[in-house]
């Protein structure tokens, strides 16, 4: 493997090495590190993409196209574990990897590859890892999006950004769909998925329970998505929407990857299942207050993008978790009825399609 010129753009396409990414291990994150699989196959095609990944986010891996495998391998977040890393240093030898992309630029992050002695690890600078990344990369401040600073690293070093990134995809198999609708005892017809949790209590828009009571009047079934954290949410949602309304949160993200993928329409916050509906080709609607949707936003695009437009806010968007001024009205002055209206007039435009 001619290292030297494949940093220069020259890629030896005859190379055969496996590439492991280190990604981000946050769900939404994680989906659209699907994008940096893609740029790798298209400028490798035959070299295999492992991912590592928590058990959390495990079965995103298995539907990922071009993904060869999932490590799944967890980390504590909070010390550094030497044990650990010293057992995955061992496990990423065996399998022989030919590059690294570490995404974090953690110096955590890059521990294992250097320990595994991985030959090509790359990264941008940050946290003194020299030693750890062999394959610097400079100017991360400039790329003005999370996903430009990851898929750079999959381009050669000093490429230009390309006008469009290949969207992350996710593909379920239709009969997998069917079984889990038989096993959780759900019709055929098409529901609405709401998704109201989020990482950050400043990005959940708080009237899903007077949404999910509006779509039941109007005949629509409901979905409440989420994990265990969203059980609490979720149960208010069902008191206010009734009969209409079921509870699929749990444990298991591979049940929300499936809702998600059932779902007529899927209204979500900013959070991990957007992306992963978005991903999955379901018509997506996010509901955007303090986060902004141009760094945010799935690449594959939404059905509809819902902020407020009602006035002006000097602090919109903030990015913070929680907010500090305006009494969260980036999320308040976005009524039930309207995002009610939106989901309606898209699964319309869902049904003309299917009938032309």
């Amino acid at each position: 493997m001619n290292i030297d010129s494949q940093l220069s753009g020259h890629a030896d396409r005859d190379d055969t090495s496996p590439i492991l990414i280190i990604p981000y291990m946050w769900i939404g994150d994680f989906v659209r590190n699907h994008t940096v699989v893609r740029v790798l196959k298209e400028r490798w095609p035959n070299r295999p993409v492992d991912l590592l990944t928590t058990s959390l986010c495990a079965p995103l891996v298995d539907y990922m196209p071009g993904v060869r495998a999932g490590i799944v391998w967890d980390l504590p977040r909070g010390r550094l574990a030497v044990g650990r890393q010293l057992s995955l240093a061992k496990l990423l030898r065996e399998r022989n990897y030919g590059t690294a992309l570490v995404l974090p630029r953690t110096w955590k992050a890059a521990i294992a590859p250097a320990l595994a002695g991985i030959p090509e690890r790359i990264g941008f600078v940050g946290e003194f890892r020299f030693g750890l990344i062999n394959h610097w990369r400079w100017g991360e401040k400039k790329l003005p999006r999370f996903i430009d600073k990851n898929a750079a690293l999959a381009q050669p070093d000093g490429a230009p950004l390309p006008p469009e990134w290949p969207v992350p995809q996710l593909r379920v198999p239709a009969e997998e769909i069917v079984r889990w609708r038989q096993a959780n005892g759900l019709s055929a017809g098409a529901a609405v998925a709401l998704a109201p949790g989020s990482v950050g209590v400043s990005k959940r828009w708080t009237y899903y329970p007077e949404a999910a009571r509006l779509l039941v009047e109007r005949g629509l079934e409901v979905w409440v998505v989420g994990g265990p954290a969203e059980k609490g949410l979720a149960q208010e949602i069902v008191a206010a929407g009734g009969a209409g309304v079921r509870d699929l949160t749990g444990n298991d993200l591979r049940n929300g990857v499936l809702a998600m993928a059932a779902a007529g329409v899927a209204i979500s916050n900013d959070s991990g299942l957007m992306h992963i509906a978005a991903a999955l080709g379901t018509p997506t609607m996010g509901i955007f207050g303090p986060t902004s949707p141009y760094l945010w936003a799935p690449l594959n695009g939404l059905a509809a993008t819902v902020v407020q437009d009602k006035s002006v806010l000097s602090c919109q968007p903030c990015q913070s978790t929680i907010c500090k001024m305006n009494d969260h009205r980036c999320m308040r002055d976005i009524a039930a009825s309207e995002v009610v209206a939106i989901a309606q007039r898209v699964l319309g435009e869902i049904g003309a399609r299917a009938t032309t």
